[in-house]
Order: C-alpha cells, then sequence, then structure tokens
C-alpha cells in the first residue's frame, strides 16, 4: 500500500483488509490518534465557544473519575442485532419506550458517568479542546475528533455506548437508537416526537424536548441539507428536490475516494481535510436545529453544547447510516481506511456496566459485529443527479482575459466577497474508460476561517451569472464546505481545513468535457470576514 502526502491530498491505493474492505490514507508518519488514559483530566472545553462567559451548557466538560486505567474494550457476541428504526416511522409503543429510556438517563444524578449531563460532555470534550494529543507526545496539541478520519468512526462508538446505556435503562438489550431520516422526503421535518407535548400538555415535560432550538425550524418545516439563507421562501417540492441532490453530491458527485469521504488522518504536519458529508449534511442539520439567537447557537449549532439536544443523536444515527450506504452501494470501490493511524486511533469512554474502556477504529468497521443494523428505507438520492441549467455554454473560455487564471492569482486568496478564477484542467476530452481509473477532482486547499462562528463557502463550476438561481439541483453547483463553530488550538480563532469537489460528472452533465479551464466561482455564505483559501487546483485521482 502507498502512503500519502496529504500536502496534495492524493489518495493511497490499498486492497482488502481482511473481511472488510478498505484503503490507505495514511500519513508519511505513524499518527494514530490516542485519547488520554485518564479522561476526567481536562481542561475547560472553550475552543470554538465565541462567548465562554454565556455558554448555557458549561465549558467543564470533564467526565467523572474512574479508579482504574481504561481495559481495551472487547465487543460481545451479539445473538440479536439492535434494528434501528427510521424515527419519524416509529410507533406510539417504540416513542414511548424511547422517551422512558431518556427520562431514566436524565433521572440519574449528574455526576454518574451514564447520566444525561454525562452523555451532553462527551461531545463538549472531544470536540471543543478539552484533552491534548499528550499520548502522542504532543501536549501542545488539542486532539480534535472532527475535520479529519476520525469523524465517523468516533461517533460510532459514542452512539454505541449511548445505545447500550438507554437499553440497560430500560432493561432492553434490544433497543435500537432511531434514525433521523433527512435524506428521504418523509423524512425531512424534525421528527414529532421531539415537540410532542409531555403528560401535562407542556412539551418541557417531553424528555425529548429540548428549549434551544430554532423555532422557525419546528415541524412541519423541510430541513435545509445546504443551508441557504437565502431559500427561505422556497417551496417544499423544491426544496426537497435541492435536499435530494445535496445529498447526491455528498455520497457520490463528491466522495469517489476513501479520503473525499472520510476526510484525512489528523497530523500536526500537514493541513487536515475534511469528508463530504461531515461538512456538507452533518453540518447543515447542526446549524438548522441549533438557536441562532443564543450566544453560541446552543444547543445543536455548537459542538460544545450539541450533545444536550436529543436530536443529536438521531442526527449521527442517521451520519452513521451514511457510512454503512455509502461503503454498500459501491462494495468494491468505497472502502474505509486501512492504514495503522487509522484502524489504531482509539477514544476512551464509559460503557454500559460503568467500567472505563478503551476503543479502536479498527473495531468499528463492521457494524453487525458490533450488533445492530438499521430499518431499511428508500434512497431517491441515488436517483436525482443533479440536472446542467445551461449546457455547452462555453463560460470558461468566454472568461479568458476577463477572469484571472489560477496562476495569474496571489495566494493567500481572501474569501470574504465572491471570487471567480478559472483554473486550468490536467486533460480534456478523456475517454470512458480513463474516467474509471481516475477521477477529476477540484481542490482547495489551505482553507482558513473563523473557527468560533458558523463558516459556510458554496463552490460552482462554470457557473453562468444570467440571473437565474444556482441550486444544489443544479449541475453547476459543485457542492458547499461548511463547519459547527469549534477549532483545534493553535491560533484562538482561524481554523484551517481543505475539501474536494469531484466534477467529472458535472462536466459531462454541463457538456464541458472538451474545455481547457473550468470557471470556478467561490460564495462566501456565512462566516467568511478572515477567511482565505491558499490553493485551488483540478487534479486526477486514481479511483481503482
Amino acid at each position: 500500500m502507498q502512503n500519502v502526502d496529504r500536502r496534495n491530498l492524493l489518495l493511497g491505493l490499498g486492497g482488502l483488509y481482511g473481511a472488510a474492505n478498505m484503503t490507505n490514507i495514511g500519513s508519511a508518519v505513524a499518527y494514530p490518534i490516542t485519547a488520554p488514559d485518564d479522561i476526567s483530566d481536562c481542561v475547560a472545553a472553550t475552543d470554538g465557544v465565541q462567548d465562554p462567559d454565556n455558554a448555557v451548557r458549561g465549558v467543564a466538560c470533564c467526565p467523572p473519575p474512574s479508579t482504574s486505567a481504561p481495559k481495551n474494550y472487547v465487543l460481545p457476541e451479539f445473538t440479536e442485532l439492535r434494528i434501528r428504526p427510521a424515527a419519524h416511522r416509529l410507533t406510539p409503543e417504540y416513542v414511548a419506550k424511547y422517551k422512558a429510556a431518556i427520562a431514566a438517563m436524565k433521572a440519574l444524578p449528574d455526576t454518574h458517568p451514564h447520566s444525561w449531563k454525562q452523555q451532553g460532555k462527551i461531545h463538549c470534550a472531544y470536540c471543543n479542546g478539552a484533552y491534548s494529543q499528550v499520548m502522542n507526545g504532543h501536549p501542545e496539541l488539542k486532539l480534535q475528533v472532527h475535520n479529519s478520519s476520525l469523524f465517523f468512526p468516533f461517533h460510532r462508538w459514542y452512539l454505541y455506548f449511548y445505545e447500550r446505556i438507554l437499553g440497560k435503562l430500560i432493561n432492553d438489550p434490544t433497543f435500537g437508537l432511531p434514525y433521523w431520516n433527512w435524506d428521504n422526503p418523509t423524512g425531512m421535518m424534525l421528527p414529532a416526537m421531539f415537540e410532542e407535548p409531555g403528560p401535562n400538555g407542556n412539551p418541557r415535560t417531553n424528555p425529548l424536548f429540548d428549549a434551544f432550538r430554532d423555532v422557525s425550524h419546528l415541524p412541519p418545516a423541510i430541513i435545509d441539507l445546504n443551508n441557504r439563507d437565502d431559500n427561505a421562501g422556497a417551496n417544499c417540492v423544491d426544496q426537497i428536490a435541492a435536499n435530494l441532490s445535496t445529498v447526491y453530491s455528498q455520497m457520490v458527485t463528491n466522495s469517489p475516494t476513501t479520503s473525499d469521504f472520510f476526510g484525512t488522518n489528523p497530523d500536526p504536519k500537514v493541513t487536515p481535510k475534511v469528508g463530504s458529508i461531515e461538512s456538507g449534511a452533518h453540518t447543515a442539520v447542526h446549524i438548522w436545529v441549533g438557536n441562532p439567537r443564543m450566544p453560541n447557537r446552543e444547543d445543536l449549532g455548537n459542538f460544545y453544547s450539541a450533545g444536550y439536544d436529543p436530536a443529536f443523536y438521531v442526527h449521527h444515527s442517521n451520519v452513521d447510516r451514511m457510512w454503512q450506504i455509502w461503503r454498500d452501494i459501491n462494495p468494491y470501490k468505497n472502502l474505509d481506511p486501512s492504514d495503522d493511524d487509522w484502524l489504531n486511533a482509539s477514544y476512551v469512554f464509559y460503557d454500559e456496566n460503568e467500567e472505563l474502556v478503551r476503543v479502536y477504529n479498527r473495531d468499528c468497521v463492521d457494524i453487525h459485529k458490533m450488533g445492530y443494523d438499521f430499518e431499511n428505507s428508500r434512497l431517491p438520492w441515488l436517483q436525482s443527479r443533479p440536472t446542467p441549467r445551461v449546457k455547452a455554454s462555453n463560460i470558461a473560455a468566454k472568461s479568458i482575459g476577463v477572469v484571472k487564471k489560477v496562476e495569474e492569482i496571489k495566494f493567500p486568496l481572501k474569501l470574504d466577497e465572491t471570487v471567480k478564477v478559472l483554473v486550468k484542467r490536467p486533460e480534456t476530452k478523456r475517454s470512458e474508460d480513463a474516467k474509471k481509473k481516475a477521477t477529476e477532482m477540484l481542490f482547495l486547499n489551505g482553507i482558513k476561517y473563523n473557527g468560533e462562528v458558523f463558516f459556510k463557502l458554496d463552490v460552482l463550476v462554470d457557473d453562468v451569472d444570467d440571473g437565474v438561481e444556482t441550486t444544489p439541483a443544479s449541475s453547476e453547483f459543485a457542492g458547499t464546505f461548511s463547519m459547527v463553530p469549534h477549532n483545534h488550538g493553535g491560533d484562538k480563532m482561524l481554523m484551517t481545513s481543505g475539501a474536494a469537489f469531484g466534477i467529472t460528472q458535472i462536466l459531462e452533465d454541463i457538456e464541458a468535457e472538451d474545455d481547457e479551464y473550468v470557471l470556478v466561482t467561490l460564495v462566501p455564505r456565512a462566516g467568511a470576514e478572515d477567511a482565505s483559501v491558499s490553493e485551488i487546483k483540478i487534479q486526477l485521482v486514481p479511483t481503482a
């Protein structure tokens, strides 16, 4: 297997790893992220919290201490799979059972490792800078599970124990955590159970209620998986179509390789690259539910507070489902990472027996071995490939002499306003066989932005400025880079990341495969006052 120089964001290709399909996205040096043994010894989780003095959930996120060091967790032998159902299809009996489990968790003392407060603190500690990379020899660096390939496996383990704890609290080992089916038109509203009145008619007595949600986005509002502020007046049919095309783009067009879907491994020597779902639909749901009137967009709109809203867990249950679906739609090409850095990365949790345990990425790649599966739900987004607004526009050639070529631009390039740039392609008129061997990707490297506010950047390809809106349902809409407020440490505010967008299908659809240049338009939507990008380029990335 090849290693990858992630400064160039090239994929190292590998074969099969055991029974699971995996491929290498390793760094030049072994660097498996390792959470500290004593997770109770941590600092205030203030990274990405713009107003810590008014952080209503508190930034002291250390869990209760343990009398022993964590032991390596061994998955039990499951005789029956827990089935995670779609939240919008739950029976009244299942909703009642789910509410009873959450009520039991909330009834525990705050200091209990299974309590509601301690479950919320887990996300705060791992995602807002409470831990350092001391186990990796870098106590000066913060441990962060977002903006990298750790995103999917960390949250899978987090939900695994959360689900097991809920099942134990109601004495039901078959309990499966529902998933918010936001990728299906029938599930694109916040599930009704979260806002139902409690026993006395007051929603605040409903265990699933959270006071810090955006009231303008409660049912029957249709979720916007692209967070377009200018889309408040969209009708439900257009919004659903845009959502389906958004999921298609993030799961297919922009995820042709392992590193595009997962992101790259954390490494202090290189700039990270975020995965397509993490910076896309995942972020969109967080921001859409979080309350913009709160000091830090609590609850879901900031990582430090997200775990205090029950909706967080059903949202991430669907994010976890996206990982499984991505593997299933092309099991010979869509491969899990297989490098040692990723496989040996580990985290520490309290398990359902209140024992401190260490878990590894390598043990969470098979959901059946973890004892669960997802209830089937249709995938209409697989038939929702975006369609072109304008075919054969020749807009890139027409823009020569008017728009600067990338080689004429002085980097870093500020992103505080819309930017247009012409980017040269490595090849034109590519054959079908060549497309099968390598996909054409647009890379934005070294994106810097304020990590304490919501940041969003839309990316358009060969977009014709004719006064007609380009939406995610349009082929010219390459995708979005967006981030929930958090930080990796280092500079107090500025955070650095990178993103990749597949353009092979886009160029086919808009009939621009013969063009030498691509017109790239970068549209800042939120939090871009201090944003910049250090490199824009197009490369061919091997896919097989």
